[in-house]
């Protein structure tokens, strides 16, 4: 008899679950899935929480809901608070288990968890699932990947590579061992399984269901739970929505003028190969128009920026980037005020309040409060892409520290950086001053 360990870390479902169905095939007789909370007390080397309240209620709500399907399936979900490689060891001794599988996540904080796991003697397994596209399928690998995404994406088409079909959920799973609850009786694994159980109920706060907000996440249509985002993505495609993405992208509030897939794309609530294979089966039954082919585009996008932390990896976080400029300065002062929403730029500081309020911003503004940081203020994009991590529900690891690195010039791009006139960006996107007006800044 052999238990196998499944530890959940960004793929928070049960559909298109590879890494899930490696670990069936795995040869073991018994799966113990485990969700690992990260202590509250952590932080980034900025000083700020690496999970904020508005990402750890999110999440909390999703893990709540996948314990739930895996209860149904007969296979409990074991959920911990602590550091992983100290609670997952400890979990695989009190099992007698040597291996664990989970997916793989091709950033420094999330490699350096593997490592510990393994120093401590764990068999590892990781599986990548989360891009659109295969890596084994890309023309030129990973390791030559192009130098600019246009002709990264150029080049997909041109070679017509398509993502993989999602996988199936699963009608059933491997049983636990039947010692499991004696195993998680040990007194590091009951500490640390009850201060899961304290966060059993997400911790809203009132951004959460703000009637300002893009994203109320606090309201059980927009909550963290794979069931909220297969049925978000069903309405979208009902109400044709992608026929208009393109022309309502740049909004800077409301529900429907993004997808809004960004939320549980990140958790790995929803998978990116579940939206492409339902994207088009829309497409063939009402057809395909520039603004459906730009949910492809900007999927293919969240691909790149996986695909250069394959290449790349550690490299993207040094202080240049992937390029020859000098280290970034940093402004301490001006970045306090950037952060609490206090520059005096309205359109900047209605974002910023909106952002530590909500936990969601839009992508427009985004690009233009990091411009207005690293350009107007002189500060480190380092600290905003930390900002950003403890600030927004859709963290993703990938997309933030690629999208900061473009808009200072350090990543791929070619024009050398991004910077956004406020006063255009307002002009153009808030002509009425609504939007300030709602964050009082107008």
């Amino acid at each position: 008899m052999s238990t196998v360990i499944f530890w959940f870390r960004s793929d928070l479902r049960l559909h298109d679950q590879p890494a899930l169905a490696a670990a069936m095939r795995s040869g073991a007789t018994h799966l113990v899935p485990v969700v690992c909370h990260p202590p509250e007390a952590e932080s980034t080397p900025w000083g700020f929480p690496r999970w904020g309240v508005h990402r750890r209620a999110f999440v909390t709500a999703a893990v709540q809901a996948l314990a739930d399907r895996l209860a149904a399936l007969g296979t409990p979900l074991v959920q911990l608070q602590g550091s992983t490689a100290e609670v997952l060891p400890a979990l695989a001794r009190s099992l007698g288990a040597t291996r664990l599988v989970c997916e793989d996540i091709a950033a420094p904080y999330e490699q350096d968890e593997i490592a510990a796991l393994r120093a401590a003697g764990l068999q590892v397994r990781t599986v990548w699932q989360s891009s659109l596209i295969d890596p084994q399928a890309l023309p030129w690998g990973t390791r030559n990947l192009p130098d600019v995404f246009t002709a990264f994406r150029n080049g997909l088409e041109r070679k017509g590579v398509q993502p993989p079909l999602p996988l199936p959920e699963p009608t059933r799973l491997l049983p636990p061992p039947a010692e499991i609850e004696d195993a998680l009786a040990t007194p590091q694994l009951a500490t640390a399984r009850a201060a899961a159980a304290a966060l059993a109920a997400p911790a809203y706060g009132p951004g959460a269901t703000d009637t300002r907000s893009s994203f109320p996440f606090g309201k059980p249509a927009f909550d963290g739970s794979e069931r909220a985002a297969r049925a978000h993505l069903a309405q979208y495609l009902a109400r044709q929505l992608p026929h208009s993405y393109k022309a309502t992208r740049n909004g800077l509030t409301g529900v429907d003028y993004s997808s809004k897939f960004s939320p549980w794309l990140a958790t790995g609530a929803l998978s990116a190969r579940q939206v492409m294979a339902e994207l088009r089966a829309f497409e063939q039954a009402h057809g395909a128009n520039d603004g459906s082919y730009w949910l492809w585009f900007e999927l293919l996008w969240r691909d790149y920026f996986r695909f250069l932390h394959l290449q790349h990896g550690r490299t993207l976080y040094r202080a240049r980037g992937l390029g020859t400029l000098p280290p970034p300065t940093h402004n301490p002062q001006g970045f306090a005020r950037w952060c609490e929403g206090r520059t005096g730029e309205p359109l900047v500081d209605a974002a910023m309040r909106e952002l530590s309020t909500t936990g969601y911003l839009s992508n427009r503004l985004r690009q233009m409060v990091a411009s207005y940081l690293i350009h107007d203020l002189q500060g480190d994009w380092r600290a905003g892409a930390a900002w950003f991590e403890a600030q927004l529900v859709d963290y993703d690891p990938y997309s933030n520290q690629g999208n900061w690195l473009y808009v200072a010039g350090r990543g791929t791009d070619p024009r050398g950086g991004r910077r956004f006139n406020p006063n255009k960006q307002a002009q153009e996107h808030d002509a009425d001053g609504g939007y300030r007006r709602m964050w009082g800044t107008a």
